[in-house]
């Protein structure tokens, strides 16, 4: 009788650690969302699996095409995300509007990351650039120089591809009316500022073969060969031109931003959540994210030993060479009228 007691008691704790077990398993994992394509296989080597595996945590990787996404999750009130990535100005944006949980940055050291890339509700990761880029089929080492050239037709004509909506659409349009890049911000703050932008826009759809709607398909299209000339994003195109893409780009008049991570607000898995954030943003982890593709660390220290060779740097949106060449996005705009600017670019696609 009591051997049959102590076997019941035993197997009753047996249960319960083995509950207790799958309770933790669960409590430790964490779904992450990026970009799909190159940047995410970049990330998930650099950033996600080490991270991870520091963290003693299991990482799911899912993918979408912004964090627009995020409202639809968050306002049904069916948060299955704990960690996002965006570009600043979406992130800004979400974050005003309620969207992403606070950061704790008692936990995420960012004492030595750039100015401005460290934000309440998202701290910045990387440096990308939204460039022009162009078929070196088509023309050689003598393509677009600036945007003006994007939007000339009769100089440069062929197949064009821009954005379908998101930040940095209606910078190049008024920069390529003439506006000066430092201007571009005032212009688009002012009294019609926004519609001149989309007025130039619609100057050019009758040329615009495919509107890109993600990092991965803009990519693709240079590395077929299905357009001329494209607007994306520098690293994507450094890494089709390594798989013998015929393509070339020019920092001069690109869009600045960085690539942001964030917590959607009532995430399943918060406190790891955090955990992660901090882990992510330590120097080394920066650092070996550019060995996979080529945007800048937010984290200065990242630079620190030769952990990037100084040649390579050069090829980096961050490096002063080319920052000088570039326009920084600004976030504050993109909060206070990044809905109207979105709306009104949405309208334009569909007359």
């Amino acid at each position: 009788m009591m051997i049959k007691r102590f076997k019941n008691r035993f197997a009753a704790l047996a249960t319960a650690a083995v509950a207790a077990s799958f309770a933790g398993h669960a409590a430790a994992q964490l779904t992450v969302v990026s970009f799909g394509g190159s940047y995410q296989d970049a990330q998930s080597k650099s950033l996600f699996v080490p991270a991870a595996k520091a963290l003693g945590i299991t990482i799911k990787e899912e993918t979408y095409t912004g964090i627009a996404a995020v409202a639809l999750q968050v306002k049904a009130g069916a948060v299955t995300w704990d960690v996002v990535t965006s570009g600043s100005g979406g992130a800004a944006r979400s974050g005003a509007e309620g969207m992403l949980e606070p950061l704790d940055y008692k936990m995420i050291d960012v004492s030595n990351f750039v100015p401005g890339s460290a934000q309440p509700f998202y701290v910045c990761g990387d440096v990308f650039s939204t460039v022009l880029a162009w078929n070196t089929k088509t023309y050689g080492d003598k393509g677009p120089q600036n945007w003006a050239d994007f939007w000339d037709v009769k100089k440069f004509p062929g197949k064009r591809s821009f954005r379908k909506g998101g930040e940095g659409v209606l910078e190049p349009a008024l920069m390529a009316d003439g506006v000066p890049a430092n201007k571009v911000y005032e212009v688009l703050s002012a009294p019609g500022g926004i519609e001149r932008a989309i007025k130039k826009i619609k100057e050019l759809k009758p040329h615009v073969a495919v509107w890109w709607a993600s990092g991965a398909q803009h990519a693709q299209l240079m590395k077929d060969g299905e357009v001329d000339m494209i607007t994306g994003w520098n690293g994507r195109f450094d890494a089709v031109a390594k798989d013998g893409a015929k393509v070339a780009y020019t920092f001069n008049q690109g869009l600045a931003d960085y690539d942001c991570y964030a917590i959607p607000k009532g995430a399943p898995n918060k406190a790891n959540a955090m955990k992660f954030l901090s882990e992510i943003s330590k120097p080394p982890y920066q650092a070996e994210l550019t060995k996979y593709i080529t945007y800048g660390p937010t984290n200065k220290k990242a630079y620190e030993g030769n952990a990037i060779p100084a040649a390579y740097a050069k090829q980096l949106p961050s490096h002063p060479d080319n920052q000088v060449k570039q326009l920084p996005i600004d976030q504050s705009w993109y909060i206070k009228n990044g809905a109207r600017a979105s709306a009104l670019f949405q309208d334009m696609l569909t007359e």
